[in-house]
C-alpha cells in the first residue's frame, strides 16, 4: 500500500514537471516606458533626417552629372569643328583660317568651358572627372593644334587653366585641368599633326611638313620618359602605341618626298624661275 502510494506521488510529480508553466508577463515601471519610447523616436528621426540628406545630396550631384555630361559633349564637338577649321588650311588662307579658328575656339571657351567651370568649382571636379574629361581631352586637343599652326610651340598646361580662371568664383577654389587629362589631349593632336604633314606634304610644303615631323617626335620622346612612372596610365599606354604610329607614318612620308623629291614636285610652268622650261616662248611648246 505504501508502494503504490508512492508510485503515484512520483508519477504526479513527473506530469507535473513535465507540464509547461504559464509565464507570467512582466511588469515595466511606467516611467521607464516612456523614456525607452523616446529614445527610439529620436534616434529614429535623426537616422531618417540623415538619410534625407544623403538622399538629397546624391540627388543634387546626379542632376550635376547630367549637366557636366552635355557640357562636356559640347565641348567635344565644338571643338572638333575647331579641328576641322584648321584641316582647312593652306599656304595661301593660313592667317584667314587660324582666325577664324581661334575665334571659334574663344567661343567654345566662353560658351560651352565656362559652363563645366561654373558647375566645377569647388570639389566636386574630382568626383566628377569621368564625366567631363573627354570634352577637357578635346579642348586641349583643339587648343594645343591651333597654338602650334600660329606660333609653332606647345601650348603648356599653366596657360590653359589661365585662359579659364576669368570664369571661377573667386571664393571657391577654381577648376584646373588636371596633368593627365592634358597629357592625354597632347597625344591625341599628334594625330591631327599626322594629318596635317600629309596634307602639307601633297601641297608641296615640305619644310613645314618636316617641323611638324620634329615636333611630333619631340613629343614621344618625352612621353616615353613620363609615361612609365604614371600610376593611372592605362589610356595613356595605348595612346603611346598610336602615337608611335603618328611619327613613323609622318618620317616614311618626309624620308619619301626627300628620296623621290621629283615626283612630288608641283608642276611650274616656264614663266618660273625653277622651270627648266624658263625662257622658253609658249610656241616652242
Amino acid at each position: 500500500m505504501l508502494h503504490g502510494y508512492t508510485l503515484s506521488r512520483l508519477y504526479s510529480a513527473a506530469f507535473m514537471a513535465s507540464k509547461p508553466k504559464a509565464h507570467r508577463p512582466h511588469s515595466f515601471a511606467v516611467g521607464g516606458t516612456g523614456r525607452r519610447a523616446r529614445t527610439m523616436n529620436t534616434d529614429n528621426a535623426a537616422m531618417s533626417s540623415a538619410f534625407a540628406n544623403y538622399a538629397d545630396y546624391l540627388n543634387d550631384l546626379n542632376e550635376k552629372r547630367e549637366r557636366v555630361v552635355k557640357a562636356s559633349r559640347d565641348v567635344t564637338m565644338n571643338s572638333k569643328k575647331v579641328i576641322f577649321q584648321v584641316h582647312r588650311m593652306n599656304k595661301d588662307n593660313k592667317e584667314d583660317v587660324l582666325e577664324k579658328a581661334e575665334k571659334d575656339l574663344a567661343a567654345v571657351t566662353d560658351q560651352h568651358m565656362s559652363r563645366l567651370v561654373k558647375e566645377l568649382q569647388g570639389t566636386d571636379f574630382w568626383k566628377l572627372r569621368r564625366a567631363y574629361s573627354p570634352g577637357v581631352q578635346e579642348y586641349v586637343e583643339a587648343a594645343t593644334f591651333c597654338k602650334f599652326c600660329r606660333t609653332g610651340m606647345l601650348l603648356n598646361l599653366d596657360e590653359i587653366n589661365l585662359t579659364l580662371l576669368p570664369f571661377s568664383d573667386p571664393s571657391v577654389e577654381p577648376l584646373k585641368i588636371n596633368i593627365l587629362d592634358y597629357l592625354l589631349g597632347l597625344a591625341d593632336v599628334t594625330g591631327e599633326l599626322m594629318r596635317l604633314a600629309i596634307g602639307r606634304i601633297s601641297d608641296g610644303e615640305l619644310e613645314f611638313a618636316e617641323k611638324i615631323c620634329r615636333f611630333v617626335r619631340d613629343i614621344y620622346r618625352e612621353l616615353t620618359l613620363v609615361v612609365p612612372h604614371m600610376d593611372d596610365s592605362s589610356d595613356m599606354k595605348t595612346k603611346m602605341e598610336t602615337m608611335l604610329q603618328s611619327v613613323m607614318k609622318i618620317e616614311n612620308a618626309c624620308f619619301s618626298v626627300r628620296v623621290r623629291g621629283s615626283e612630288y614636285k608641283p608642276l611650274v610652268g616656264p614663266t618660273e624661275p625653277n622651270s627648266f622650261l624658263f625662257g622658253v616662248s609658249d610656241i616652242d611648246l
